[in-house]
């Protein structure tokens, strides 16, 4: 075995029987941001077999206080964060295997994505998206590991389908934060520790070192030196519509699909047409240039300026409306656009 990993196989509990596992586990990481980013450069340089990372968000300024992997030419190129993972994620491994996809985490694309993988992880901003795990995890029997951060806050719950209670069992027992990192800003440790305990966890379900998997809800305050544990065994419930006797994944009907919405704590609309589509970038960027409009690009995506808004719109006819939390008024700037 190769000496780049010599350092983790001398920890006993991985040693090189778990290096090998971990060489061919498959895990899926829903989100890029700060979690995201994060957990995917440990596991990368862990020499995970597999990685899928989908994120329908672009790089940022904003994002680089927090968010490791990406750089300012990424901010340049408004590059979708999922591909600025893979390709960084190649420089720090090139034997990787890495799946990008940018897009927006629905019932259909989590389904299909979890259905090959060995683990979840959850780097979202959003309960829906978190349900959606929730339900696909209890579905097909793949294990995921909850984490959130904000402020100096974070938390973090590793969920294993048939032997721990699921999110839907236990909303009602979890003290939940109710701000955002846009409203109660964030700071780099706290987002740090939530991906040590992640990825401390998955390397552990990695390897199958199942006796050793945390069985409590963990969170803490970095700035006021507060570390909470809490047993959550005993909330199973047998109710439950996701893990219980009766399970109807209620979060995955398609009826439950949003197909516009506020993006936490931003003056920002996702819109997502009612279809799945592909638009032509190139075709629509000169239509629009005849138009008026200063339109800037890449291979992903378009920034289309407007007087008060700015569209960024993706190859499937996703858009992000900035400047605005106002559905109605982001559907008639997408429609005015689009035609």
């Amino acid at each position: 075995m190769s000496d780049r990993y010599s350092r983790q196989t001398l920890f006993a509990p991985i040693g090189f029987e778990g290096q090998r596992m971990i060489s061919q586990k498959h895990v899926l990481l829903i989100g890029a941001g700060a979690l995201g980013s994060g957990n995917a450069e440990v596991l990368a340089r862990a020499g995970v077999g597999k990685l899928t990372i989908i994120d329908r968000d672009y790089v940022e300024e904003s994002n680089l206080q927090r968010q490791q992997l990406y750089t300012e030419q990424d901010v340049i190129e408004k590059l979708p964060k999922a591909a600025a993972a893979k390709k960084r994620l190649l420089e720090i491994n090139h034997e990787l295997n890495i799946k990008a996809v940018i897009g927006d985490a629905t019932p259909e694309v989590i389904e299909d994505l979890c259905r090959e993988v060995d683990l979840i992880l959850d780097c979202t901003d959003n309960f829906e998206t978190r349900m959606l795990i929730n339900d696909a995890s209890q579905k097909h029997g793949v294990p995921w590991i909850y984490g959130a951060c904000v402020s100096s806050y974070g938390m973090s719950l590793t969920i294993i389908p048939g032997k721990t209670p699921c999110l839907n069992c236990l909303l009602k027992k979890i003290p939940l934060q109710g701000m955002t990192c846009d409203t109660g800003g964030i700071i780099g440790p706290a987002v740090q520790m939530v991906i040590a305990h992640q990825s401390a966890e998955a390397l552990k379900i990695l390897v199958e070192d199942w006796e050793h998997i945390r069985q409590t809800f963990v969170s803490f305050d970095l700035w006021n030196n507060q570390y909470t544990n809490i047993k959550i065994s005993k909330a199973k419930d047998e109710g439950c519509l996701s893990c219980g006797t009766t399970r109807t994944y209620p979060y995955l009907q398609s009826e439950n699909r949003t197909k516009t919405a506020v993006l936490c704590g931003r003056d920002t609309v996702q819109i997502r047409p009612p279809h799945d589509t592909v638009i032509s970038l190139a075709t629509l960027s000169k239509q629009l240039k005849s138009l008026g409009y200063e339109i800037k690009g890449n291979p992903y995506l378009l920034s289309i300026e407007m007087a008060e808004q700015r569209m960024v719109l993706f190859q499937d006819g996703r858009a992000l409306i900035h400047g605005t939390k106002d559905i109605t008024h982001a559907k008639s700037v997408y429609q005015r656009i689009l035609g």
